[in-house]
């Protein structure tokens, strides 16, 4: 399985990419992925990627120009490590839209690996 990218943002040039076969995606999450992207990359640079490896999870990827000084390298990886923990639900709910909707998996095997909460809050 090779990867697949869902977004990309890029201070360079002031672009934003959204992968169309995501678009079933619930708008407030791909308004939530937009801005998570964008700010990403105003905070610290560089070209910010969203995409699925081999394990079909997503993983947070940010890259520089070669000589980029405004690029904060640490900065970068502090926010990821913030949103990899801030955005763990969000990541395995799109963990299972892409094993479902894009890899046609059924759905327990969509599930397997990830730890996600499918009853919802607890009502008291």
């Amino acid at each position: 399985m090779e990867e697949t990218t869902l977004l990309g943002a890029s201070w360079y040039n002031q672009k934003y990419y959204f992968n169309e076969a995501f678009a079933g995606l619930p708008k407030d999450v791909q308004d939530e992925l937009h801005i998570l992207a964008v700010e990403f990359t105003e905070d610290v640079g560089g070209v910010f990627t969203i995409y699925f490896g081999e394990d079909a999870c997503p993983h947070f990827s940010v890259r520089s120009a070669e000589g980029d000084q405004r690029f904060d390298e640490i900065g970068a990886e502090l926010l990821i490590k913030k949103y990899q923990r801030e955005k763990a639900d969000l990541m395995s709910r799109l963990a299972v839209f892409y094993r479902i909707r894009i890899l046609k998996w059924d759905a327990a095997r969509a599930l397997e690996g990830l730890d996600i909460d499918l009853e919802g809050p607890d009502e008291a």
